[in-house]
């Protein structure tokens, strides 16, 4: 018996076409019941929505910013988003899809946005905030060469189009890797 392996994933930048697909791929990662599939889900702590077809178009028309696609074999699997801010790449709207998470998925895609912003745009450090309570994703992330560096900012509370939070001690901790 032969063991199958999995296709390639494929990379590229979202377009118009692809928001819809975006924002459900993105919500079933991080809300609901349906997140609770992967371990990315913030439904313990965090209610509503993640984002939605405004802020995914937003992100698409940025300049300096780009939307990555990923797919494999013909289907979106994951994204997530680059930034160009000066000396640095912002990481942010991480999410695969919840039945493919914890297959290193994840890493290979981390290792391919990190090499987008070394090539494309210099970058010596690459960005991210993950909320503090996270602690098992912050430990993926450290295990992957980025440091905490205890810098904290405000979670966004009142505006829902971040979620409605569940607990009142949410903020986002910096996270920063050299490249």
């Amino acid at each position: 018996m032969s063991t199958a392996h999995p296709a390639a994933l494929g990379f590229r930048s979202a377009v118009e076409a692809d928001v819809s697909e975006l924002v459900a791929l993105v919500e079933s990662a991080y809300r609901g019941d349906a997140s609770r599939g992967g371990w990315t889900t913030e439904a313990d702590y965090l209610d509503g929505q993640r984002t939605d077809a405004d802020g995914v178009r937003q992100i698409i028309a940025a300049p300096d910013s780009t939307l990555v696609v990923v797919e494999r074999a013909g289907e979106l699997v994951a994204c997530c988003q680059l930034e160009h801010r000066g000396d640095h790449v912002y990481f942010g709207m991480f999410a695969v899809r919840p039945g493919l998470q914890g297959a290193g998925l994840g890493k290979e895609i981390l290792a391919e946005a990190e090499r987008r912003a070394r090539d494309t745009w210099g970058a010596k450090e690459m960005r991210m905030t993950v909320v503090n309570v996270r602690e098992e994703l912050i430990a993926y992330y450290v295990r992957r060469g980025y440091r905490r560096t205890g810098e904290l900012s405000p979670f966004p509370y009142g505006d829902e189009r971040f979620g409605v939070p569940l607990r009142d001690d949410l903020a986002f901790e910096l996270l920063v890797k050299s490249l």
